[in-house]
């Protein structure tokens, strides 16, 4: 087997990916892998998507997400969509069917710029996000009062969408909060067995929403694709919009639609940066441009399958 692994560095409305290739491979990519390459500041990222072969019948590759700090995610949807973005550009294929944590889920390129992504079905049960206790109504969820009153932030809510977040509304601009003050706060509080999202988000007309999220396992980030299907769900279901909203996040717009059969379609673009080859089990990696870490292998110039892309992500 070969030890290095190609790779594309790409980014989601800001949110930064790493899509690995670990088709073909028995191996998995380390989480001090994924430490090293996020403290490298070309490499740096929010979430690598680990490309493997199917394991259900019916799929065509299983998704391992990783956040910066080398723990598992269940979901991703702009690292999704920088997936479908990679493999279409291999392989011309516009509609895949993934494998991840939080279960099956469907995506499509919808032209050069735009993906869809079928997020499934949100969750709002406390056992479902889950908490470590019944707290009664998520939707409007009577919690962190403290906080709540010093940061001027409104009653939460809560959902799953594969993964937990916590949505708190604001009435101003979410510039206006200090999110990095109490978001770690948070992401760690005992409620949350699995940690918590975190987003604060303004409700600007029925069909608008500006948001911005702390993510779990690293940090402020750019877009967060699940969170963006959270606050929109949870905006629905408080009577703030309707189903179709225009989430308008630090990185760009998103559109999501909770459709009447209950599935969440997130649809949005994804951008190439560049392209290489990594060590799964060190995380020292070399670029196709020439570019390598102090300690990576001396192997020559990749052109492996992301090596086709171009700064749109197209052959």
């Amino acid at each position: 087997m070969n030890k290095m692994a190609p790779f594309a560095k790409m980014n989601g409305l800001g949110n930064q990916i790493i899509v690995a290739d670990m088709r073909g491979r028995d191996d998995r990519i380390t989480p001090a892998a994924a430490v090293y390459l996020a403290q490298d500041a070309a490499t740096r990222f929010d979430q690598i998507m680990a490309i493997h072969d199917a394991r259900t019948e019916n799929t065509d590759h299983y998704i391992e997400i990783i956040n910066c700090d080398g723990t598992q995610a269940q979901a991703c949807g702009n690292g999704t969509r920088c997936v479908v973005q990679a493999l279409h550009a291999e392989t011309r294929q516009t509609n895949f069917t993934f494998e991840t944590l939080a279960g099956i889920l469907t995506a499509a390129m919808l032209d050069g710029t735009q993906i869809s992504v079928d997020m499934g079905t949100p969750r709002f049960g406390w056992q479902d996000l889950p908490l470590s206790l019944d707290i009664g109504d998520t939707a409007q969820a009577d919690i962190f009062n403290d906080l709540r009153e010093k940061y001027g932030l409104q009653m939460p809510s809560l959902a799953s969408i594969g993964n937990p977040h916590i949505i708190f509304w604001v009435d101003q601009d979410v510039w206006s909060y200090r999110l990095e003050q109490f978001g770690a706060i948070i992401e760690n509080d005992p409620l949350f067995p699995q940690r918590v999202n975190v987003s604060i988000a303004q409700v600007t007309s029925e069909h608008d929403i500006h948001l911005r999220t702390w993510e779990r396992g690293a940090g402020l980030t750019r877009a967060c694709g699940s969170a963006a299907c959270a606050a929109a769900v949870c905006a629905v279901i408080t009577n703030k919009t309707k189903q179709y909203v225009t989430m308008h996040l630090p990185g760009g717009d998103l559109t999501v639609e909770w459709r009447d059969d209950d599935h969440i379609i997130m649809t949005g673009p994804a951008e190439w940066e560049f392209s290489g080859l990594f060590d799964p089990q060190t995380g020292h990696w070399k670029s196709d441009q020439g570019k390598k870490d102090e300690q990576s292998s001396d192997a020559p110039s990749p052109s492996g399958r992301f090596g086709k892309l171009t700064n749109k992500g197209t052959v």
